[in-house]
């Protein structure tokens, strides 16, 4: 009797248990694989909705100087030194159209950048594809209407932004130093965020 009672307590409790689990894979799945780039979006904009994959606001613990030794181009080509960003607030992602999760919170992008004083934060939208798919991000730009400066690796990129995983977010202030990132799918279009930004432009 007591072994009958314990299994259908267990039971309820999995039962109880099991949704969350379900949730939580899927987040985690959602939030740092391509795994299922094909209905992410979708999906993926539920889970937004509930401010789990909200961007956090915090400063890391220990900020290092950011490497703007190195050189980007832009979508015509144009190639730009880093060095230009100094002194300004920079949100740097790391992308490629081939990631799911990057395409998740790419309209989360859109709209912070649409909010923000672009003369003071600097937004570089790094795409890492392949040379030879340059094409393909163009048209990926042009088709979902992003607006954003999107660009390409000139050449070599230093160790820091070598990174195992994207999409990955650097947010660098006025005096070079990385204060946050974000890696995995992220939502940027929140109050506290946008205030975060602002906030490094008057320091």
């Amino acid at each position: 009797m007591e072994k009958v009672f314990r299994h259908k307590t267990v039971m309820q409790a999995w039962k109880a248990v099991k949704p969350w689990l379900i949730f939580i894979t899927l987040f985690l799945v959602l939030r740092y694989s391509g795994i299922l780039a094909g209905i992410s979006y979708l999906t993926g904009n539920v889970i937004m909705r509930t401010g789990v994959m909200d961007a956090s606001p915090k400063e890391v613990a220990v900020t290092k100087k950011f490497n703007y030794n190195f050189s980007i181009k832009d979508l015509a080509g144009n190639a730009i030194h880093a060095d230009q960003f100094k002194g300004k607030t920079v949100f740097l992602n790391i992308w490629a159209t081939w990631c799911g999760p990057c395409r998740l919170e790419m309209p989360s992008i859109q709209k912070l950048y649409q909010q923000v004083d672009t003369e003071k934060i600097v937004f570089i939208m790094l795409s890492v594809d392949r040379p030879q798919d340059l094409n393909k991000v163009k048209n990926y730009i042009g088709e979902k209407e992003f607006t954003f400066p999107v660009y390409t690796p000139a050449d070599y990129l230093p160790n820091q932004l070598q990174v195992k995983t994207i999409p990955t977010t650097f947010i660098i202030s006025p005096d070079g130093k990385i204060v946050s990132n974000e890696t995995g799918a992220t939502n940027f279009d929140t109050p506290e965020f946008k205030a975060f930004l602002e906030a490094l432009v008057l320091q």
